[in-house]
């Protein structure tokens, strides 16, 4: 079953429509500004064939997401509004930007002057963890952009829902930003539907981190781009390394648990990749169309180095693990480390046929995911927290600020979590890869000197 037809067979799970806290009666303090109605919406594709499918089902109305932006009328009061800011799961470039912009929009266009920054995830408003909390303000903020990783911390691992909504209330808490992927979005759900249940006028908006840009309707994930930049430098270095040695190999594992965006995006970025490997594909290691093959076909057509670039989730099948399945705290199955599992296949592969080979691997993870957002990547960041701040003082709860195109859109978080955005085989962007790379031609044997790639 497609996402789309999800939504179609129960519309009362997978609305399209954001919740509010209730009726915008007070004038907003936004000065300067072209205000959005509050009945502009964004169709959520532009692909024509799809929308005349949804519209036939849906009886003349193609599926659309509430379009962000700053209210005229506003639902909280920012003279009493008292905000909390929590980022929760694993690093990712821009956490800190996205902080500074939600502190400075908050302050800025709306003159709140109670912001807390939640330490540690959760795990903050939680009172037997002891983690107090820091008053945040525009000057606290100023230079953080410039540093890596979030300055409230982090942490992965399920938190009682009920104390965290007794927490907010404890604190006078009316608007709750939770930046994370998809269990901290979920986590935020449910604390959004546990307010509802005791009739508290909170308003939970989430800003949308996932480095893996596996989150639905939410367009091109913040910290996505950054995390692709990085790796160029690094399957650059694992060419030089292996076209410095007779049958080099350069093996680059990247991010990615179940799907392949960043893998995807950094062979074409940096095309110098002869095999991409995500976990969206199935591929085998052995046998006539198995990897080793492939990779020794390239060899035999002449050329004297290969590069391969693998997500983190790719091939967890060939690995056999005779221990116990591990998840991490936020239950996320722990993947087994195909990087090294495939170094060491490769080697005693050759070895084994008595072929010279020298393998260069490259797992630069973390490195990647604690740099700060650069280019683009900064000015999302600044955007959606810009967004966030607008559908939080409209009343508007459980729900992430996403980007379609040019336009910002406000998605509920059941259809942002509704299922991991994954990349289509039958694709361009797969296609374009497949392309760059000429995988598909050493994995099925028709290699000649004139159709390899370089």
């Amino acid at each position: 079953m497609t996402t789309f037809e999800k939504i179609l067979s129960n519309p009362k799970l997978y609305t399209t429509n954001t919740e509010t806290l209730g009726e915008c009666k007070i004038a907003s303090p936004v000065r300067s500004r072209e205000f959005i109605a509050g009945d502009e919406r964004i169709l959520i594709t532009e692909n024509a064939n799809i929308l005349d499918a949804l519209r036939e089902k849906m009886k003349g109305n193609a599926p659309s997401f509430e379009m962000a932006g700053a209210h005229k009328k506003i639902f909280h009061d920012p003279a009493w509004s008292r905000v909390a800011i929590v980022t929760a799961g694993g690093l990712c470039p821009g956490l800190n930007h996205v902080i500074k912009g939600l502190v400075e929009i908050l302050t800025f266009d709306y003159g709140i002057k109670t912001i807390y920054g939640i330490r540690y995830g959760y795990a903050g408003l939680i009172p037997h963890f002891g983690y107090e909390p820091i008053m945040l303000n525009a000057d606290y903020v100023d230079t953080i952009h410039e540093c890596g990783g979030t300055m409230l911390g982090s942490s992965r691992g399920h938190q009682d829902t009920n104390e965290l909504v007794d927490t907010l209330a404890r604190m006078n808490i009316n608007l709750l930003f939770c930046i994370g992927g998809d269990g901290s979005l979920r986590c935020a759900g449910d604390i959004a539907d546990e307010c509802k249940q005791r009739n508290l006028a909170i308003s939970v908006v989430g800003i949308p981190k996932t480095i893996d840009n596996d989150l639905k309707f939410i367009g091109r994930s913040f910290g996505f781009e950054t995390a692709v930049g990085e790796a160029s430098p690094i399957i650059q270095a694992a060419h030089t390394e292996a076209k410095g040695t007779f049958n080099g190999i350069g093996l680059v594992k990247l991010m990615g648990r179940d799907s392949g965006f960043i893998t995807a995006y950094a062979t074409l970025s940096n095309p110098v990749v002869n095999f991409c490997l995500i976990p969206e594909l199935e591929f085998d290691i052995d046998g006539p169309n198995g990897l080793l093959k492939a990779l020794e076909r390239r060899f035999q057509s002449g050329k004297d180095h290969a590069i391969i670039v693998i997500a983190e989730g790719a091939g967890q099948r060939h690995i056999i693990d005779i221990k116990k399945e591990k998840k991490d705290k936020s239950g996320n199955i722990l993947k087994k480390d195909i990087g090294e599992y495939l170094k060491q296949r490769i080697e005693d592969h050759f070895n084994e046929i008595k072929v010279e080979t020298s393998v260069k691997y490259f797992d630069p993870s973390y490195a990647i995911r604690s740099v700060p957002a650069k280019g683009t990547d900064a000015i999302r960041c600044y955007l959606l927290a810009r967004n966030a701040v607008h559908a939080a003082m409209a009343g508007r709860t459980n729900c992430v600020v996403g980007n379609l195109g040019e336009w910002y859109t406000i998605v509920p978080i059941k259809l942002a979590t509704i299922e991991r955005q994954k990349i289509n085989l039958n694709s361009d962007l797969w296609r374009a890869v497949i392309d760059a790379t000429r995988q598909a031609i050493y994995f099925s044997g028709g290699v000649n000197n004139s159709n390899v790639a370089p």
